[in-house]
């Protein structure tokens, strides 16, 4: 799943293509010219652990540093070759053959190879950790030599590539899967290694440019990301120059950092903000079962209003789950639901509802601001529906949300994955944000059309999809979030394809 940097903590604690995808020559992967520079980011994003199997989200950059992944996902979301030079698939789809970068070794001596591979992707598969579930269809990975294996799969996953990229394609050095030692001490082939008598883990984390690196030297001798807990402290800290890039996510900030014209600013979207409608079966709140109910939600949501005042107009409405990178999206979609309460109340009481019912929602103070809560209170309340707001810490969010499933919707922010498959999988498909696994006739139809057709066929169904789901209220979302990433004058910074932050590959010392 793809949350963003302010809610990768809560996601870490919880748990079509072309018949034959193959990679780009070279030899390389990497920066551009090695200087001396030294990088500072700031991010609101802590490192649990530096595991990979531990790594989701907004948190991999700390993964980053020391750990390449098989595939590399360049700015534009293309594939690119990293510790794997070529993949190809076989017709079925099923067979995913990779050949591996030769004469690698990991920072411990440890020659990287098949075996190696193998190794780390059964450990993230079986891992637990918040992103296992991406290695899923992973039936069995088969050695042909050092350089050449076969990813066998269940069915046809059309984001292999996608996560071979991503948290799933991280590779440790296989000495150390198994002792714990890799959530401190990260040992990996990367550009980077961890920096141990610098670094204070859960504050500080400093990492020293391999000189030995297998590819290009990254830019910069030094890369140091430090947490905070607050934005303003991030604004301060680029303001004075003591943090040289950093996404601040909060319009407020955004807006006050506007007049400062000695920092640099570049717009992106990655997540929607939107209410999740678990229960659409109706087990916790009958009413969540009519389509009715679910597209008067919609209808009664004032989103341009919430838009300007909560965001500042920092943001772009949208009525679906799927962002305009991927196949799925619709632009149409964006405005299917407009602001209309008189037509809420008409659809409630076709369904039955006409006294409306009582919606409680958990509130995680970190996502649902106080003037967040208010606005979805008012809305909902002006065609009837009563919002009961029950606050959460941490902990008991985990809980009371994920494992006991106590409640029949949630606001979230989640990021809009470029992939239609990561997208589905995540909210669509039984899992976390379908946690009671309803489903009806057509999705059941078009999930195995994205699955396992043709790329045309897969773009029909997902499109399908989308405008089926959106018609059927299967969700309430409110806008797309303009994010801003700042950095300072001396350097530049590409957004990332799939990432709510940065690479570390995109950063660069700004020309002189």
């Amino acid at each position: 799943m793809r949350f963003s940097a302010r809610s990768s903590a809560l996601a870490a604690t919880v748990a079509a293509a072309s018949l034959v995808l193959a990679g780009c020559a070279g030899d390389d992967a990497g920066g551009g010219e090695a200087g001396a520079a030294t990088l500072d980011i700031a991010t609101l994003t802590n490192a649990q652990s530096l595991d990979p199997k531990d790594a989701i989200g907004g948190a991999l950059p700390y993964f980053q540093a020391v750990y390449d992944t098989l595939v590399r996902r360049a700015p534009d979301g293309s594939y690119q070759p990293m510790l794997a030079t070529k993949w190809a698939y076989d017709e079925s789809r099923t067979k995913l053959s990779l050949t591996l970068r030769e004469n690698v070794k990991f920072s411990d001596g440890t020659a990287f190879d098949a075996d190696a591979v193998k190794a780390n992707l059964e450990h993230f598969k079986n891992g637990g950790g918040g992103a296992a579930k991406t290695l899923a269809p992973l039936k069995q990975v088969t050695v042909q030599d050092a350089a050449h294996l076969t990813l066998v799969l269940s069915a046809p996953d059309p984001a292999m590539l996608f996560h071979l990229s991503d948290a799933a394609g991280l590779m440790a050095s296989p000495a150390k899967l198994a002792d714990g030692s890799l959530k401190t001490t990260p040992i990996g082939t990367g550009p980077y290694t961890l920096d141990k008598g610098k670094t204070a883990i859960g504050n500080k984390y400093a990492f020293q440019r391999k000189e030995d690196y297998w590819g290009q030297k990254l830019p910069y001798e030094s890369l140091t990301i430090s947490v905070f807990d607050n934005e303003t402290a991030v604004v301060n800290g680029l303001r004075t120059g003591q943090i040289d890039s950093a996404v601040i996510q909060d319009a407020n900030q955004q807006v006050a950092l506007a007049s400062d014209s000695r920092l640099k600013k570049t717009d992106f979207t990655f997540d929607f903000q939107g209410l999740l409608l678990f229960d659409r079966g109706g087990a916790h709140t009958p009413a969540l079962r009519e389509a009715e109910v679910r597209q008067a939600l919609n209808l009664a949501i004032d989103r341009q209003t919430m838009l300007d005042k909560i965001r500042q107009g920092r943001g772009e409405i949208t009525n679906q789950i799927y962002g305009p990178e991927t196949e799925a999206y619709d632009k149409a979609l964006d405005s299917h639901y407009a602001h209309d309460p008189a037509k809420a109340r008409q659809l409630l009481a076709k369904a039955g509802y006409s006294d409306g019912f009582t919606l409680k929602l958990p509130r995680v103070s970190a996502i649902v601001s106080d003037a967040l809560a208010s606005s979805i209170k008012a809305d909902l309340e002006a065609v009837g529906v009563t919002v009961a707001w029950d606050q959460l810490d941490g902990a008991s969010a985990l809980q009371k949300i994920y494992r006991e499933k106590a409640y029949s919707a949630m606001v979230m922010n989640i990021g809009q994955s470029p992939n239609d498959w990561v997208a589905t999988q995540d909210q669509v498909a039984p899992g976390t944000f379908n946690m009671f696994g309803t489903t009806d006739a057509t999705v059941k139809r078009l999930l195995p059309e994205i699955q396992a057709g043709s790329k045309q066929e897969a773009g029909d169904a997902a499109r399908a999809l989308n405008k089926h789901l959106v018609e059927q209220g299967w969700f309430v979302p409110f806008y797309r979030m303009t994010y801003q990433i700042v950095s300072g004058p001396d350097v530049e910074v590409t957004p990332q394809s799939g990432m709510a932050v940065p690479s570390i590959y995109n950063y660069t010392p700004a020309a002189s």
